[in-house]
């Protein structure tokens, strides 16, 4: 969930396998492994600050801040739900011509 909306739903194994949604993959990527030196390695994380929930950006809320956004669309129109993967979809205009 980002910004209020579930950007992406679908079997546990298979969002932890193949994360559709920048959003999805930003969070799996923040999670440190048990090495020790893992605690002095920065992480990549997106740019910015999470939207207002009075007041979110026109589009695709997380658009803002991420690394995919294509201009004049991510921007301006909220994305429908696509199913690029059978029984896993997502919130995200990456996957408009994805078939499952």
């Amino acid at each position: 969930m980002y910004g209020g909306k579930i950007v992406e739903k679908g079997r546990v194994a298979d969002l932890l396998r193949t994360p559709l949604h920048p959003y999805t993959r930003a969070l799996l990527q923040a999670i440190p492994d048990a090495d020790a030196a893992n605690a002095e390695t920065d992480r990549d994380v997106p740019p910015g600050e999470p939207p207002s929930l009075l007041h979110p950006p026109p589009g695709c809320r997380f658009h803002p801040r991420c690394p995919l956004m294509t201009p004049g669309l991510c921007d301006t129109l909220e994305p429908p739900e696509f199913e690029p993967e059978p029984l896993h979809l997502t919130l995200c205009w990456l996957y408009k011509d994805a078939k499952p």
